[in-house]
């Protein structure tokens, strides 16, 4: 099939959400630098200062902010900042790279089909923290990493891509961690991508690539 042509789709205006390394960001960075992205990464938002992250967007020339949420009286003054400074760098995706906040469906429900989220499991399993530990615990014979659109619920948003990874007998939880991060950082800019390409939507709770419903 011949290639897309994006010439006439304009730059998608790309906000990402951080906590922590900024590794599956900087992932992206290397992609939109590549040309494989059809997108500009417009603002980088931390919860936490003086995360590693916030350097890498430093030495991309990406303006960043941070809105410590432990400065905030509840969850609802921190998620009404948050809100605010997203709409001011005004995306067309909004793109969660580690964001270790769970979000209240009063703040999700206006980004709906243009928020991302990067799980480090094979969804439906293992919504939440720790999966790796709890897919070792079970005796999983493979693991993996899943792209979803946000919703109100944990973790549970439509799943539009997904890859996986061999678990062994001899795997620790660092070492899966590793496996399934490789995974992370080849399959988000991919979905990314599609997304700037005006191919990924969200209509009616439900994910599509190329106007057909992906399953």
């Amino acid at each position: 099939m011949a290639a897309q042509n994006t010439s006439s789709i304009d730059v998608k205006r790309i906000v990402v959400l951080i906590s922590g390394s900024g590794s599956n960001m900087q992932a992206l960075i290397d992609a939109i630098e590549l040309g494989a992205i059809n997108g500009q990464i417009v603002g980088v938002i931390s919860n936490k200062p003086d995360v590693q992250g916030l350097a890498r967007a430093a030495h991309a020339n990406i303006p960043s902010v941070v809105i410590d949420h432990r400065q905030f009286d509840g969850r609802e003054p921190f998620e009404a900042e948050l809100s605010k400074t997203i709409d001011e760098f005004k995306p067309d995706l909004i793109v969660l790279a580690g964001f270790m906040r769970i979000l209240n469906s009063e703040f999700v429900q206006p980004y709906e089909g243009k928020m991302l989220n990067i799980h480090p499991s094979l969804l439906p399993k293992y919504k939440g923290l720790h999966t790796h530990r709890r897919a070792l615990e079970n005796g999983d014979k493979e693991h993996g990493v899943s792209v979803h659109f946000v919703t109100a619920e944990l973790d549970g948003g439509p799943v539009i891509a997904q890859r996986t990874v061999k678990v062994e007998d001899s795997d620790t939880e660092q070492i899966l961690q590793q496996k399934v991060q490789r995974q992370e950082h080849q399959l988000y800019p991919e979905v990314v991508a599609r997304f700037c390409n005006d191919r990924l939507s969200y209509q009616n709770g439900k994910a599509y690539l190329d106007g057909k419903p992906i399953q």
